[in-house]
Protein backbone atom coordinates (compact mmCIF):
# COMPACT_ATOMS: atom_id res chain seq x y z
CA UNK A 1 0.00 0.00 0.00
CA UNK A 2 1.57 3.24 -1.25
CA UNK A 3 0.22 6.73 0.27
CA UNK A 4 -1.60 8.74 -2.51
CA UNK A 5 -0.68 12.33 -2.67
CA UNK A 6 -3.91 14.62 -1.17
CA UNK A 7 -1.87 18.16 -1.41
CA UNK A 8 -3.60 19.07 -4.12
CA UNK A 9 -7.55 17.85 -3.11
CA UNK A 10 -6.77 19.64 0.22
CA UNK A 11 -5.86 22.76 -0.88
CA UNK A 12 -8.09 23.02 -3.58
CA UNK A 13 -10.78 22.48 -0.58
CA UNK A 14 -9.03 25.11 1.80
CA UNK A 15 -9.38 27.69 -1.40
CA UNK A 16 -12.39 26.98 -2.29
CA UNK A 17 -13.71 27.27 0.86
CA UNK A 18 -12.08 30.88 1.48
CA UNK A 19 -13.18 31.64 -1.95
CA UNK A 20 -16.95 31.08 -1.15
CA UNK A 21 -16.47 32.56 2.76
CA UNK A 22 -15.31 36.01 1.21
CA UNK A 23 -18.39 35.86 -1.61
CA UNK A 24 -20.67 34.94 1.26
CA UNK A 25 -19.02 38.36 3.23
CA UNK A 26 -19.65 40.31 -0.09
CA UNK A 27 -23.30 39.28 -0.64
CA UNK A 28 -24.14 40.84 3.08
CA UNK A 29 -21.90 43.34 2.68
CA UNK A 30 -24.30 44.29 0.10
CA UNK A 31 -27.53 43.64 2.37
CA UNK A 32 -26.09 45.99 5.44
CA UNK A 33 -25.17 48.62 2.35
CA UNK A 34 -28.45 48.75 1.30
CA UNK A 35 -30.18 48.72 4.57
CA UNK A 36 -27.83 51.43 5.49
CA UNK A 37 -28.72 53.59 2.87
CA UNK A 38 -32.68 52.88 2.71
CA UNK A 39 -32.98 52.99 6.44
CA UNK A 40 -35.35 49.95 6.25
CA UNK A 41 -34.73 46.31 7.15
CA UNK A 42 -35.48 44.07 3.52
CA UNK A 43 -34.41 40.84 1.88
CA UNK A 44 -33.14 39.98 5.27
CA UNK A 45 -34.26 36.57 4.52
CA UNK A 46 -31.25 35.79 2.39
CA UNK A 47 -28.77 35.63 4.88
CA UNK A 48 -30.84 33.10 6.69
CA UNK A 49 -31.15 31.56 3.24
CA UNK A 50 -27.05 31.58 2.92
CA UNK A 51 -26.41 29.99 6.16
CA UNK A 52 -28.55 27.06 5.18
CA UNK A 53 -26.96 26.93 1.96
CA UNK A 54 -23.38 26.70 3.74
CA UNK A 55 -24.54 23.39 5.83
CA UNK A 56 -24.46 20.99 3.10
CA UNK A 57 -20.96 22.36 2.08
CA UNK A 58 -19.92 21.54 5.71
CA UNK A 59 -21.16 18.15 5.04
CA UNK A 60 -19.29 17.49 1.91
CA UNK A 61 -16.56 18.31 4.00
CA UNK A 62 -17.15 16.29 6.50
CA UNK A 63 -18.01 13.78 3.57
CA UNK A 64 -14.19 13.88 2.33
CA UNK A 65 -12.86 13.78 5.68
CA UNK A 66 -14.28 10.64 6.84
CA UNK A 67 -13.51 9.00 3.11
CA UNK A 68 -9.74 10.47 3.39
CA UNK A 69 -9.00 9.00 7.03
CA UNK A 70 -10.85 5.25 6.56
CA UNK A 71 -13.42 6.41 8.81
CA UNK A 72 -16.75 4.84 10.04
CA UNK A 73 -18.86 3.51 6.96
CA UNK A 74 -21.87 4.47 8.96
CA UNK A 75 -20.60 7.75 9.99
CA UNK A 76 -19.60 8.30 6.39
CA UNK A 77 -23.83 7.29 5.61
CA UNK A 78 -24.87 9.41 7.62
CA UNK A 79 -22.83 12.65 6.69
CA UNK A 80 -24.31 12.09 3.10
CA UNK A 81 -27.43 10.90 3.91
CA UNK A 82 -28.12 14.74 5.94
CA UNK A 83 -26.10 16.10 2.87
CA UNK A 84 -28.46 15.02 0.28
CA UNK A 85 -31.33 16.37 3.10
CA UNK A 86 -30.04 19.94 3.35
CA UNK A 87 -28.21 20.00 -0.93
CA UNK A 88 -31.77 21.78 -2.06
CA UNK A 89 -31.09 24.72 0.20
CA UNK A 90 -28.42 25.85 -1.95
CA UNK A 91 -29.86 26.54 -4.93
CA UNK A 92 -32.85 27.32 -3.43
CA UNK A 93 -31.75 30.87 -3.44
CA UNK A 94 -32.09 30.99 -6.85
CA UNK A 95 -36.18 31.27 -6.41
CA UNK A 96 -36.07 34.41 -4.13
CA UNK A 97 -36.00 36.38 -7.51
CA UNK A 98 -39.79 36.14 -7.28
CA UNK A 99 -39.12 38.83 -4.59
CA UNK A 100 -37.39 41.23 -7.12
CA UNK A 101 -39.23 44.67 -6.78
CA UNK A 102 -41.05 44.24 -3.90
CA UNK A 103 -39.55 46.06 -1.59
CA UNK A 104 -38.99 50.19 -2.21
CA UNK A 105 -36.05 52.20 -1.69
CA UNK A 106 -33.48 51.21 -3.73
CA UNK A 107 -33.20 50.78 -7.59
CA UNK A 108 -33.74 47.53 -9.03
CA UNK A 109 -30.84 47.28 -10.55
CA UNK A 110 -29.08 47.19 -7.46
CA UNK A 111 -31.93 44.41 -6.00
CA UNK A 112 -31.16 42.27 -8.93
CA UNK A 113 -27.61 41.93 -8.19
CA UNK A 114 -28.07 42.26 -4.37
CA UNK A 115 -30.43 38.66 -4.82
CA UNK A 116 -28.19 37.53 -7.35
CA UNK A 117 -24.77 37.97 -5.28
CA UNK A 118 -26.90 35.39 -2.63
CA UNK A 119 -28.04 33.24 -5.33
CA UNK A 120 -24.66 33.11 -7.11
CA UNK A 121 -23.02 32.04 -3.81
CA UNK A 122 -25.24 29.49 -3.13
CA UNK A 123 -25.49 27.71 -5.96
CA UNK A 124 -21.83 27.49 -6.22
CA UNK A 125 -21.70 25.97 -2.72
CA UNK A 126 -24.15 23.59 -3.93
CA UNK A 127 -22.09 22.55 -6.88
CA UNK A 128 -19.20 22.30 -5.03
CA UNK A 129 -20.61 20.20 -2.13
CA UNK A 130 -21.68 18.16 -4.99
CA UNK A 131 -18.26 18.18 -6.73
CA UNK A 132 -16.94 16.73 -3.16
CA UNK A 133 -19.58 13.90 -2.65
CA UNK A 134 -18.80 13.22 -6.34
CA UNK A 135 -15.03 12.33 -6.23
CA UNK A 136 -15.63 10.54 -2.91
CA UNK A 137 -18.41 8.04 -4.45
CA UNK A 138 -16.75 7.86 -7.69
CA UNK A 139 -13.23 6.80 -5.56
CA UNK A 140 -15.56 4.21 -3.60
CA UNK A 141 -17.74 2.80 -6.32
CA UNK A 142 -16.70 4.03 -9.70
CA UNK A 143 -17.53 6.68 -12.57
CA UNK A 144 -20.86 5.29 -13.13
CA UNK A 145 -22.32 5.20 -9.54
CA UNK A 146 -20.44 8.59 -9.05
CA UNK A 147 -22.51 10.33 -11.92
CA UNK A 148 -25.87 8.27 -11.17
CA UNK A 149 -25.73 10.13 -7.53
CA UNK A 150 -24.95 13.19 -9.23
CA UNK A 151 -27.65 13.19 -11.38
CA UNK A 152 -30.18 11.62 -8.89
CA UNK A 153 -29.31 14.48 -6.32
CA UNK A 154 -30.00 17.22 -8.52
CA UNK A 155 -32.98 15.86 -9.83
CA UNK A 156 -33.99 15.27 -6.01
CA UNK A 157 -32.50 19.02 -5.45
CA UNK A 158 -34.69 20.02 -7.71
CA UNK A 159 -37.94 18.18 -6.45
CA UNK A 160 -36.71 19.99 -3.37
CA UNK A 161 -36.57 23.10 -4.65
CA UNK A 162 -40.28 23.28 -5.06
CA UNK A 163 -41.40 21.44 -2.26
CA UNK A 164 -39.60 24.37 -0.16
CA UNK A 165 -40.75 27.12 -2.82
CA UNK A 166 -44.31 26.48 -2.87
CA UNK A 167 -45.90 23.87 -0.18
CA UNK A 168 -43.23 25.80 1.94
CA UNK A 169 -41.39 22.87 3.92
CA UNK A 170 -37.97 22.90 5.28
CA UNK A 171 -35.25 20.30 5.21
CA UNK A 172 -35.73 19.51 8.94
CA UNK A 173 -39.59 18.54 8.32
CA UNK A 174 -38.25 15.09 7.36
CA UNK A 175 -38.13 14.94 10.87
CA UNK A 176 -40.28 17.47 12.57
CA UNK A 177 -43.25 17.28 10.46
CA UNK A 178 -42.86 14.08 8.39
CA UNK A 179 -46.69 12.89 7.95
CA UNK A 180 -47.28 15.92 6.32
CA UNK A 181 -44.58 16.06 3.95
CA UNK A 182 -45.06 11.97 3.07
CA UNK A 183 -48.83 13.07 2.13
CA UNK A 184 -48.23 15.93 -0.35
CA UNK A 185 -44.99 13.31 -1.70
CA UNK A 186 -47.84 10.60 -2.14
CA UNK A 187 -50.11 13.11 -3.56
CA UNK A 188 -48.56 13.95 -6.29
CA UNK A 189 -47.43 10.63 -7.31
CA UNK A 190 -51.16 9.85 -6.86
CA UNK A 191 -51.71 11.93 -9.96
CA UNK A 192 -48.25 12.86 -11.74
CA UNK A 193 -49.43 14.48 -14.77
CA UNK A 194 -52.33 16.59 -12.71
CA UNK A 195 -49.70 19.42 -12.20
CA UNK A 196 -47.84 20.50 -15.26
CA UNK A 197 -46.46 22.97 -13.19
CA UNK A 198 -44.66 21.24 -10.80
CA UNK A 199 -43.48 19.23 -13.83
CA UNK A 200 -42.35 22.49 -15.58
CA UNK A 201 -40.30 23.18 -12.65
CA UNK A 202 -38.92 20.29 -11.92
CA UNK A 203 -37.60 19.76 -15.55
CA UNK A 204 -36.34 22.88 -16.14
CA UNK A 205 -34.76 23.57 -12.78
CA UNK A 206 -32.81 19.77 -13.18
CA UNK A 207 -31.77 21.23 -16.32
CA UNK A 208 -30.49 24.10 -15.01
CA UNK A 209 -28.58 22.55 -12.13
CA UNK A 210 -27.30 19.66 -14.75
CA UNK A 211 -26.16 22.05 -16.84
CA UNK A 212 -24.05 24.22 -14.08
CA UNK A 213 -23.15 21.12 -12.27
CA UNK A 214 -21.19 19.63 -15.60
CA UNK A 215 -19.81 22.75 -16.59
CA UNK A 216 -18.69 22.66 -12.35
CA UNK A 217 -17.74 19.01 -13.14
CA UNK A 218 -15.36 20.09 -16.18
CA UNK A 219 -13.51 22.67 -14.05
CA UNK A 220 -13.00 20.32 -10.80
CA UNK A 221 -11.61 17.60 -13.17
CA UNK A 222 -9.28 19.98 -14.64
CA UNK A 223 -7.93 21.50 -11.92
CA UNK A 224 -7.84 18.04 -9.52
CA UNK A 225 -7.31 15.56 -12.06
CA UNK A 226 -9.32 11.85 -11.27
CA UNK A 227 -11.15 11.40 -8.46
CA UNK A 228 -8.52 9.24 -7.12
CA UNK A 229 -6.82 12.11 -5.52
CA UNK A 230 -8.94 11.72 -2.61
CA UNK A 231 -8.23 8.36 -1.59
CA UNK A 232 -6.09 8.09 1.18
CA UNK A 233 -4.48 4.89 0.40
CA UNK A 234 -4.45 2.47 -2.92
CA UNK A 235 -2.78 -1.12 -3.75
Amino acid sequence: MTRVPAARPTYWLAGITIVLAALSLAAVGLLLVRRERVGEPAFGFLTWNLFLAWIPFLLALGVAAVHVRRGSRSLLWLLGAGWLLFLPNAPYILTDFIHLGRAGGAPLWFDAALIGSFAGVGLALGLASLLVVHRVVEARAGRVVGWMVAVGSLVLSAIGIYLGRFPRFNSWDVVTDPLSLVAVVLQRLADPLGNPFLLRFAVLMSVLLLGSYVVAWVLGRGILGPARGLSSTRS
